[in-house]
């Protein structure tokens, strides 16, 4: 009888369950009819300019909207004809004549015969096709997979709500052949990857090879595919990194993809671009704005997200974000209109004097002296303190190498303490041996540390000389001076630097 009972209370348990999940589909699938009825009802409301009797436009979630309105058609047909050279050019010159007094005539030219490619067309694309189409690009390739959304529009360039369900480079082509009717667009639908590089980014039709490549690419690993294809093909390219979060446009600059900071895709781009051997090269769109208080972040992921599994799961991509990302709509135009405007005055030859990042080239010059410093002691040290063994001594270690290692492997804090401020790099371990290496002899000897590295570890400066006194000069062990999670942090972040390090160029 105990059995039957237990039994019975099992089956009970078990049609609770399945009852209660079949009962949550249904209230979503409710749900989500409901949104799919009120967008549906939304598109309907908007009339087609020009009919004779009120026409619907229904939303797609994937491809074209059904049927041009007649404004489109008459756009369509105005923008073939002057694709094929039947507009009068003097109509063009006066449409782009303050670019013309600004650029000259020759840096017009050759604005007018550029050939760019655009590769992501959501709020930071968007803009910059936008300006590149009004300066007189005549031929853009637009490469981007996806539809316009109803959030897409708080930061898209020209997308309007009888955009949503169209493809994005369908989108700019619609909106702008009927502002620049001169402007070839070649449309890609299509994502972005290693696989298709050389066909997205390939020749114009005629064999004229890209004169720039914009990256506006949100997902990491496409942008690092799409930065080292550039990088190892002479391709020039600009890439836009991180807008959301992002308030202050006065922070907007260009700089050099390894002297970028206080951004968190530019520092994950980065550290994937090293491992691969690209150091340097690539100019990128980037803000200085630090986070603090009451600032937008990254929402978090709700933590019954976790219990479903395999967080990757959740995205409607492999490696896309699947958390939400909060953008103020105007900052994703600034970084656009900056990467425009970096092209423009790139292909026209018009002169360039951006800003260094303030104090940072400076900052890492002055912890390589204090590399150096170090180095001489520990060298002088296991050398019996003869003082002529340091006389040209040298350090294999670059501004860069600092750079990666303060910025990348040590996240710009202390590996001992956190804190971001007056930070060093120093040896790490006491060698048990000599550090000296010595190439020819007399004259011609050249002598160096043999400091590797992964060698090196970040702490403040006040950190720096007491371990440099108490371990390297002294008898006092890492146990002695730190705790066994600090010892750890730290050989994770080396092996991070010696994976670097081997990539080296």
């Amino acid at each position: 009888m105990a059995s039957l009972t237990s039994n019975n209370k099992v089956q009970l348990a078990a049609t609770a369950v399945v009852s209660a999940a079949v009962a949550a589909g249904a209230i979503l699938s409710y749900q989500r009819l409901q949104k799919d009825e009120r967008l549906n009802r939304l598109k309907q409301s908007i009339p087609n300019p020009g009919d004779d009797e009120p026409g619907v436009q229904k939303l797609t979630r994937v491809g074209p909207l059904p049927k041009p309105d007649k404004e489109d058609e008459h756009n369509q047909l105005l923008a073939q004809r002057a694709q094929a050279g039947d507009f009068d050019d003097e109509l063009i010159l006066e449409q782009l004549a303050r670019n013309r007094v600004f650029l000259s005539d020759d840096g017009l030219s050759k604005l007018r015969n550029a050939f760019v490619i655009i590769v992501g067309c959501g709020g930071v694309g968007s803009h910059a096709c936008a300006a590149l189409s009004r300066s007189g690009v005549s031929k853009i390739r637009l490469i981007d997979f996806d539809q316009v959304t109803l959030s897409s529009l708080n930061r898209h360039a020209v997308a309007t709500l009888a955009d949503v369900g169209l493809p994005k480079v369908q989108c700019l082509q619609r909106r702008l052949c009927a502002i620049t009717p001169w402007t070839k667009f070649d449309l890609r639908l299509q994502k972005f990857d290693g696989s298709v590089a050389a066909d997205l980014l390939g020749d114009w039709e005629g064999g004229q090879r890209p004169d720039f490549v914009i990256d506006a690419i949100d997902n990491i690993e496409s942008k690092v595919e799409l930065l080292k294809y550039c990088h190892d093909q002479g391709l020039p390219v600009i890439s836009a990194m991180g807008a959301g979060t992002k308030s202050d446009p006065t922070r907007v600059m260009v700089g050099d993809i390894g002297a970028s900071f206080e951004d968190g895709l530019s520092r994950a781009t980065r550290r994937k671009l090293k491992l691969l051997g690209v150091t340097s090269g690539i100019p990128v769109v980037y803000s200085t704005e630090k986070m603090g208080e009451g600032k937008a972040a990254l929402l978090p992921l709700p933590e019954e997200e976790f219990k479903k599994g395999d967080v990757g799961d959740l995205g409607a991509l492999p490696d896309f974000r699947v958390r939400i990302l909060p953008v103020l709509g105007t900052m994703p135009a600034v970084f656009g209109y900056v990467a425009a405007n970096h092209v423009i005055l790139k292909i026209t030859g018009y002169p360039m004097d951006y800003q260094p990042a303030k104090a940072r080239d400076k900052m890492y010059e002055a912890i390589l002296a204090y590399v150096q410093a170090s180095e001489e002691k520990v060298v002088r040290m296991i050398e019996g303190g003869r003082t002529d063994v340091c006389v040209g001594l040298k350090v294999p270690i670059t501004p860069g190498d600092i750079a990666f290692l303060v910025e990348e492997a040590f996240r710009g804090r202390s590996a001992v303490t956190g804190v971001p401020t007056k930070l060093m790099l120093i040896r790490w371990r006491k060698p048990t041996t000599t550090t000296l290496v010595r190439i020819g002899e007399g004259k011609d000897e050249q002598k160096s540390s043999n400091l590797k590295l992964r060698d090196l570890v970040c702490m403040t400066k006040e950190e720096a000389v007491r371990h440099q006194k108490e371990v390297l000069l002294g008898d006092k062990s890492l146990e002695d001076l730190y705790s066994q999670e600090v010892i750890e942090l730290v050989e994770r972040q080396q092996k991070e630097a010696e994976a670097y390090e081997r990539h080296r160029p």
